[in-house]
């Protein structure tokens, strides 16, 4: 990887592409450290001390945004209401037939769908920031203090609108911050913002780390032993990471021989990838998605486990208790499923191939194609979702067994962080091929 950026970064066009990536990287640090107005922020920092903390989805936000969350800072609402707004439009695509016309309609289409998702994200992004607003305004710290410097009047609503707006400024902002990237860097934008917001996250990985080597000299030994084997699981976690991002199951395609003309076409071999982790990491963001629903809401209700049937239940939800794994792993391999289902259509795939005179070695066309393709996607489907289920329990699993709570980056973090790297240095060996070629082509 470094050797690579190394060669890019001797090639003056993709120079000015890095470092213009780099510029907007610190752009985005930047507004990540600026507060919004009206906010109190002694008051913030006693409330949100424990917001990476725990499962809930302001964790989840503030792990992605890279603390700018807890921060309540221009950036607060990060990149996730983008992503929603995709995931969203990416299931409808599959649901409403002109969304679908509209996705196979080349590049105008694409267009078009990208045009609607940032009004989707503008739209999650309000409704995002209102509900972050309600609670910013509701919470009183342990010391009796607001979070918020007006609570009542027509000052309180003036700085509810003006904080709300903030808020979704700072997301239009990032969008618009990744497009840039995406038509003057070296692409793959929004993915490069979110792997500079949780890689901002390293720093709190190691003081909490820190923490628990200092409790080795207060008596507790085992932290001496615990500390360097989580280092050890890390750097292990993302050498699997990097193996199965590019493990691929090919199916082998013999193209027959036809004649157009005086021209003969076919008769080569080829073969058809198919990646073992299909979704990525978004098995693990809707699993989690939903299994933070009951933490976010104790957030409000503020139950302890003692506080009776609904102290118990939420109680029941914690990162590190046996429901919430079985749950997370459940859902991690349900929503793996759901995810090919709606992106790859054994039939479509096996009628594209017969249309171009292509068959699988020892398979007929047609029907019995689509069934051999679904049965390879369904095993494929089950070893990437278990691949991505113990990566995203190991962290919970760990804690659990030692006591070390939950790291600020976790399993889904590394995924997302190995997977970023990886395209990123694609994208510059595809660029670099590209100009290695330009005067042949020219």
């Amino acid at each position: 990887m470094f050797k690579v950026i190394r060669n890019a970064w001797g090639i003056p066009d993709l120079r000015k592409k890095i470092l213009f990536t780099l510029l907007i990287i610190i752009v985005f640090r930047i507004g990540s450290v600026i507060m919004v107005p009206f906010l109190d922020s002694s008051a913030l920092a006693e409330a949100m001390g424990n917001i990476s903390q725990g499962n809930t989805m302001f964790a989840y936000i503030n792990t992605l945004s890279g603390g700018a969350f807890s921060n309540a800072t221009l950036f607060a609402m990060g990149i996730t209401p983008y992503i929603n707004s995709s995931i969203i439009i990416q299931l409808l695509c599959v649901a409403i037939p002109p969304l679908e016309r509209l996705a196979r309609d080349g590049e105008a289409g694409r267009k078009k769908i990208g045009t609607i998702t940032r009004y989707v994200t503008v739209a999650l992004g309000l409704i995002q920031g209102t509900a972050y607003y309600v609670y910013l305004r509701n919470k009183i710290t342990d010391s009796g203090k607001h979070i918020t410097v007006y609570n009542e009047g027509f000052d309180m609503w003036f700085t509810a609108v003006i904080i709300v707006l903030v808020f979704t400024a700072g997301t239009a902002l990032m969008m618009w911050l990744g497009e840039q990237i995406n038509k003057h860097g070296i692409g793959n934008g929004i993915s490069i913002l979110l792997f500079a917001g949780i890689v901002a996250q390293l720093p709190a990985t190691i003081s909490t780390l820190g923490t628990y080597w200092n409790l080795g000299s207060q008596g507790q030994t085992q932290y001496y032993i615990l500390v360097p084997l989580w280092a050890i699981i890390f750097i292990a976690v993302i050498w699997v990471i990097t193996f199965m991002q590019d493990s691929e199951r090919r199916i082998s395609i013999q193209y027959a021989k036809r004649v157009v003309g005086r021209k003969m076409y076919g008769g080569q071999s080829s073969h058809l990838p198919i990646k073992v982790t299909l979704g990525g990491v978004l098995p693990i963001i809707f699993a989690s998605s939903i299994l933070s629903i009951p933490g976010t809401i104790n957030i409000f209700l503020n139950k302890q486990p003692d506080d009776g049937f609904w102290g118990a239940f939420f109680a029941a939800f914690s990162p590190n208790g046996w429901l919430y794994m079985v749950l997370y792993f459940l859902l991690i391999i349900m929503f793996a499923y759901f995810y090919t289902t709606i992106q790859y259509n054994p039939v479509e795939m096996a009628n594209n191939l017969k249309a171009n005179n292509g068959t699988v070695p020892g398979i007929r066309p047609g029907a019995p194609t689509a069934e051999y393709i679904r049965n390879i996607l369904s095993r494929i489907t089950l070893i990437g979702a278990l691949f991505l289920a113990v990566i995203a329990l190991l962290p919970h699993i760990y804690g659990a067994a030692t006591g070390m709570g939950q790291m600020a980056i976790g399993g889904t973090s590394v995924i997302i962080i190995v997977g970023v790297a990886l395209e990123t240095v694609k994208q510059l060996e595809s660029q670099m091929m590209m100009r290695h070629y330009k005067g042949f082509l020219d």
